[in-house]
């Protein structure tokens, strides 16, 4: 579907005007339906998990004044004879239930599973209350799902590459921080020092209890490597300047152990789906 891939770089507002919009409180042209609300269930590819309770009766109330502005983007649920399930438009869904509403603006498409992932993820990197797990959850759904690169994702969503491989670094990150991620209680450059680290957790929780910034974080972080024994003779400049890039190009964390000459790289992964990415990019034609 060309007109879909066109798209999916310009987020859902690419997708809405292939179609005229329908004028506030008028009739809906072709491309768009009323749908009943009912029928209507979100997309299991949604990145978002979190909605803030706040925000979510600040859009009903203002849905309440003026009705759903923008349609939200849904494709035919084969698991359910006249079913929808939401791509894009999730919390304005559920805004809309609140007000009562019993139908709500849809454009109706017909997507593959993986275009509606991605335009999912596209739509949703956008927004400003995305948490930076979510985020990461959706390039690394990106990659292991559609065999994305880390540029390619960065160009499709309108970021860079290094930002891609920061965000998906943070997957490395036990759960327990992880989950003051997603819960807001702490930022990924609050706790982005602590990547690879064997007590992140410890140290995360010192961040929170002492409400650090992040460049605090950062302090913390190095008096806890000063602290720590060192194994190993310090590496030359070279060396770790090497090690720097390509762990920015891998996004994962790169040690070289050179002795006269000869020795071994090793690249350190969390979770099958990054073993998976660097050996597709180890075996790239």
């Amino acid at each position: 579907m060309p007109e879909i891939r066109r798209g999916l770089g310009r987020g859902l507002s690419a997708l809405l005007d292939e179609v005229e919009r329908p004028a506030i409180g008028g009739p809906h042209p072709a491309g768009f339906a009323e749908l009943p609300i009912d029928m209507i269930k979100p997309g299991p590819e949604q990145p978002r998990r979190r909605f803030d309770e706040a925000e979510l009766e600040e859009l009903a109330q203002s849905i309440r004044v003026n009705g759903v502005l923008q349609p939200i983007l849904v494709r035919p649920d084969g698991r359910a004879q006249g079913g929808y399930e939401i791509v894009a438009g999730e919390r304005r869904w559920r805004a809309a239930q609140r007000t009562g509403a019993r139908t709500v603006p849809a454009l109706v498409r017909t997507l593959s599973d993986a275009e509606a992932l991605e335009i999912a993820i596209i739509e949703n990197v956008h927004r400003a209350d995305l948490s930076p797990v979510e985020e990461a959850e959706g390039y690394r759904a990106l990659i292991s799902r559609l065999g994305r690169s880390q540029g390619q994702i960065g160009d499709t969503v309108g970021k860079s590459r290094a930002h891609v491989a920061n965000a998906l670094r943070l997957l490395q990150l036990p759960e327990p921080v992880l989950e003051h991620l997603r819960q807001g209680r702490l930022t990924a450059g609050q706790v982005r020092p602590f990547i690879g680290r064997p007590d992140a957790e410890r140290l995360a929780a010192r961040v929170l209890e002492r409400r650090l910034t992040a460049r605090q974080a950062e302090s913390l972080a190095r008096e806890g490597a000063k602290a720590r024994p060192r194994l190993r003779t310090a590496k030359d400049a070279d060396t770790l300047a090497l090690e720097s890039d390509l762990g920015e190009v891998l996004g994962l964390e790169v040690e070289i152990r050179d002795a006269g000459g000869a020795g071994e790289v090793r690249i350190r992964y969390r979770t099958l789906e990054q073993l998976d990415d660097v050996c597709r990019r180890l075996t790239r034609g």
